[in-house]
């Protein structure tokens, strides 16, 4: 019987730190995705809003592909 109580417990311990584990990780992700038939979030365009990259490496290709990404059209200046 002490084995059975033992083991309840220990699942039990397992269940909450599963269940804190997952919570945990659902809100370090941002969920974002936009209503159905929309293009989801867009940030805004330029270096400060760009992850990855510093502004020193950011030239004006980089501005004009930036400044046009959810269009199909490239920039018309080439």
């Amino acid at each position: 019987m002490r084995g059975l109580i033992k083991l309840g417990l220990l699942t039990g311990l397992g269940v909450f730190a599963y269940n804190s584990y997952t919570q945990a990780a659902q809100a370090r992700t941002k969920d974002d995705r936009g209503p159905t038939g929309s293009s989801g979030v867009v940030r805004n365009a330029g270096p400060e809003e760009q992850n990855g990259i510093a502004n020193d490496d950011w030239d004006t290709v980089d501005q004009q592909v930036d400044e046009s990404f959810p269009a199909s059209d490239p920039p018309g200046n080439y």
